[in-house]
């Protein structure tokens, strides 16, 4: 019995394998990255196009000092956004998994069991007293029942590339996350070094301040100055203690951000910097423009939204043609419980096969393939955007980079000029050679010098981290 039941599955099975050999067939395009005009420098003004990059730099290596080091791999263990883009991740990993299994067939175990005692006036009724001797009718099966839709033209295989281009992208965006977390931690570090240096500069000036007022009141004992002078030179004392206190207020409130960045409650940074003495990396190496394709995590996660986008229109061209479906059942069946497990009496099974074509379903399925073409053409658009975008962030960091040295230079010659300006005018004036008025000109002046100063030490600092972040530095 067994025997004859395998012999009748040949002509099947020479069926499946002639559909296998059909399933090679696939419709739809195979992605290949569309031909993109770079550049090959980031600016006209660079001389050769050095292959070397400080993207290829883990943020380790980047950034030397300890603190800071410490700030970003707390962030990157306990950020929210990042642990949000890693959910995402796995979200979309579970779908990959899925795909191993899509091109095999579902199967469905069903036990059941039934009894029916129709009335006497149906014709039911009337039909099984007639020929059975009762009413009553019982039926028990267990069987198993197989589904399998024969990929022919690459549907459901479409639908799994889009599927893992879906999951690689999800990895590149948590990939852009870490790249812009560590970005951050290092602007906001930097943030809170220049409100130090800049604190140091406003509690200077208050000490010198405190020094000009007993000056001029010295003076106006004396009777070389009125009570006009005192107030002005006061005046100019509470400016530099109002700066004191207004910058204490943003370094609490920029170490608070910070610490959010870290996924930590409010408090203080520990840092054992300073601005003055933080080193700037005078030269970048920043490569060439055609390898942001492969250091930009937001540039390979548009690319794999347009692999999607690609694999999708296979799936929408695939559902236009007749789709092959396999259905099949097997197992044990009696009207008597007694008999339901007797093999081979009770053993049944059936194989069937069947042809679904589209003919009129209200235009959907060519409105699908045309939606899913538009997208498409819409995810390239993106993709050559987002490479747009990357080359001119990247160039305007150079350009940055480059300037502020020369800023810094001439920001530093100001300051000096400015605090000697300060010392000979507190000279002059003692020796009544000068007004209070130049006094307090010259302090304040040579104050906004000091805070400009700093403020173009962190412009570098910030520059040498855009320039990383910008050519796809600090995911690895």
């Amino acid at each position: 019995m067994l025997q004859r039941f395998i012999l009748s599955l040949r002509p099947y099975f020479s069926i499946l394998l002639i559909l296998s050999i059909l399933s090679s067939c696939k419709v739809g395009q195979n992605y290949q990255r569309p031909i993109t005009k770079l550049p090959e420098q980031f600016s006209p003004q660079a001389s050769t196009a050095d292959t070397s990059s400080v993207a290829k730099m883990p943020w380790r290596q980047f950034f030397q000092d300890a603190e800071l080091q410490n700030l970003i791999g707390s962030a990157l263990t306990n950020n929210f956004d990042l642990q949000l883009a890693i959910k995402r991740i796995e979200e979309n990993q579970a779908y990959v998994r899925q795909t191993r299994y899509a091109l095999l067939p579902s199967v469905n175990a069903q036990v059941a069991a039934s009894t029916v005692t129709p009335s006497r006036n149906s014709l039911n009724g009337l039909s099984l007293e007639n020929f059975i001797g009762t009413r009553h009718l019982e039926d028990y099966s267990a069987n198993l029942a197989l589904s399998w839709e024969v990929d022919i033209w690459g549907r459901i295989r479409r639908q799994n590339e889009a599927t893992i281009a879906t999951f690689l992208q999800t990895q590149e965006a948590a990939n852009a996350v870490r790249t812009n977390l560590v970005a951050n931690v290092a602007t906001g570090y930097f943030n809170i070094l220049l409100l130090d240096a800049q604190l140091d500069v406003a509690k200077r000036n208050l000490a010198l301040g405190d020094t000009i007022v007993q000056l001029v009141r010295f003076q106006k004992k004396s009777g070389d100055v009125t009570e006009l002078a005192v107030q002005q030179a006061e005046a100019q004392r509470q400016t530099a203690d109002l700066l004191r206190a207004q910058l204490e207020q943003g370094l609490i409130i920029e170490q608070n951000g910070l610490r959010q960045l870290l996924g930590d409650w409010p408090g203080s940074i520990e840092r054992g910097n300073r601005l003055t003495t933080y080193p700037v990396a005078d030269t970048l190496l920043a490569g060439v423009p055609a390898q942001l394709l492969s250091n930009r995590p937001d540039v390979r996660a548009s690319e794999l939204g347009l692999v999607a986008a690609n694999a999708r229109i296979g799936v929408a061209q695939a559902s236009l043609y007749p789709a092959l479906t396999i259905t099949g059942s097997g197992g044990l069946n009696s009207f008597q419980a007694q008999n339901w497990f007797a093999f081979p009496n009770s053993l049944f099974y059936n194989l069937a096969a069947g042809l679904t074509q589209p003919v009129f379903l209200r235009r959907q399925l060519r409105t699908q393939l045309e939606v899913t073409t538009i997208q498409q053409e819409a995810a390239l658009i993106q993709f050559r955007q987002s490479i747009n975008n990357a080359v001119k962030e990247v160039a305007n960091a150079l350009v940055q980079s480059e300037r502020l040295q020369e800023q810094e230079r001439i920001a530093i010659g100001r300051v000096q000029t400015l605090q000697g300006a300060v010392k000979n005018a507190k000279l002059l004036f003692k020796s009544g050679m000068a007004t209070y008025l130049e006094v307090i000109t010259a302090q304040s002046n040579a104050l906004q010098a000091e805070l400009a100063l700093a403020d173009i030490k962190r412009q570098r600092l910030g520059a040498m981290v855009e320039v990383y972040r910008s050519l796809g530095g600090g995911w690895r």
